[in-house]
Formats: C-alpha cells, structure tokens, sequence
C-alpha cells in the first residue's frame, strides 16, 4: 500500500475553479508538486464522474501521483484508483475494506475525537481532520484548532486537516505540527495555481516536508 506523502493535499472542486476544468486543475495542480489528488464531485451525473475519474486516473498514474476517489466506491474500483475516501454517512470502513481488499488506501472524514479514534481503530489508513474554519465546500460548522490539536498528540495514523484554509491563516494550520494540508477553493479557484502552491509552500518552509 502507497503511503499518503506529505505536505499539500489536492482535491478536485470544479465549481470553485473559475471556469477551469477538473482535469486542467488536477494537470496545474501535479505541475505545481502536488503528490496525491483526490477525485470530488458533487455536481455531476454517475456517468459524467466515471468518465472523468478515468481520465484523471490515467493522469495521475503517468505522472507518479497517488489518486484518491472521495465516496463512490465503484468508481474508484473501476478506474484502478490508489484508494477512497469516506465520510461519516457513507459506509462503514470495515464494509469498504472487504469491497476493495487490503492494498487500497481507505481515508475517512473526521469532525471529533471520537470519530479519529474510532477510525483508527477500524484501521482506515487516514483521516480528514475538519473543517477547521468555516467553508463553503462544506455545510459543516467548523471544528476550530482545537479538534486538529487532539489529532496531532493522539493519532497515529496519517491525517489530513481541511476546510476553510486559507494562504493568510494557513501558518496557523503549520504551527499546529500537521504536515497534511488541504486547501480546496484557495488551491482550484487560484488564478495561478502554480504560484498559489508555490506562495504556500514558502510559509513556514512547508517544502521540508516533502
């Protein structure tokens, strides 16, 4: 099983990105050093997500990168993806790993620590720790520092924080000790992403972590 690498987390969010597609955002994003993309789509019909998760796979598989595919187990089944995340109301991790056996990668969204440690537990290989700020890519009230500070002591496995990072609050998420970091309209909403990363990346060194 591939291990989630650290520093930035990229995900796709079409309806953030100003006009940009999926696929020029996630071929921006990989230029830029990003190493792990994850597949997020709202929006779009079974079909439509299927097709496109294939061409981004294919992307990512010849550039070295890792590919996620966020809820749609099938989907990430079909297109060969390295793993899938789920959140709280799909199906529980220890279903998903009987689906699709014990090398794919399984990430699950986490708002509290007893959602961690119960994920931990039940041997998800990482977590999403948030929203930490409030976001509009999620109808979630934010989980503030505190919740991604009880990560960073408590949690072993690999985590992710996400929601609401932003370049100007984005040292505070680095000051915490988390070296996984999503920032998912900042990131595909960028008029240049490459600088965007590039900007981030200088903050606090987060380059050493790569």
């Amino acid at each position: 099983m591939k291990e989630i690498p650290l520093g930035l987390y990229g995900i796709t969010a079409e309806n953030f990105a100003n006009g940009k597609s999926n696929v020029e955002c996630v071929k921006e994003m990989i230029k830029s050093g990003i190493k792990i993309i994850q597949y997020r789509e709202k929006y779009k019909s079974l079909k439509e997500k299927a097709k496109e998760a294939k061409e981004i796979a294919k992307i990512c598989k010849d550039n070295g990168i890792i590919f996620i595919v966020n809820d749609h187990v099938d989907i990430a089944l079909l297109v060969e993806a390295d793993g899938v995340h789920v959140g709280q109301d799909d199906m529980d991790i220890k279903d998903v790993r009987k689906i699709v056996g014990k090398d794919m990668i399984i990430g699950v969204s986490t708002h509290a620590p007893d959602e961690a440690l119960k994920a931990q537990n039940d041997g998800a290989d990482y977590i999403g720790v948030g929203p930490i700020f409030k976001t509009t890519t999620k109808k979630r009230e934010p989980v503030g520092l505190e919740y991604l500070e009880f990560v960073v002591k408590n949690i072993n496995i690999p985590y992710v924080a996400i929601g609401g990072i932003k370049k100007y609050n984005f040292d505070k998420i680095v000051q915490t000790g988390a070296k996984r970091i999503c920032l998912v309209s900042e990131i595909v909403g960028a008029k240049n992403i490459e600088k965007m990363i590039s900007d981030l990346k200088n903050i606090q060194n987060l380059s050493k972590f790569e």
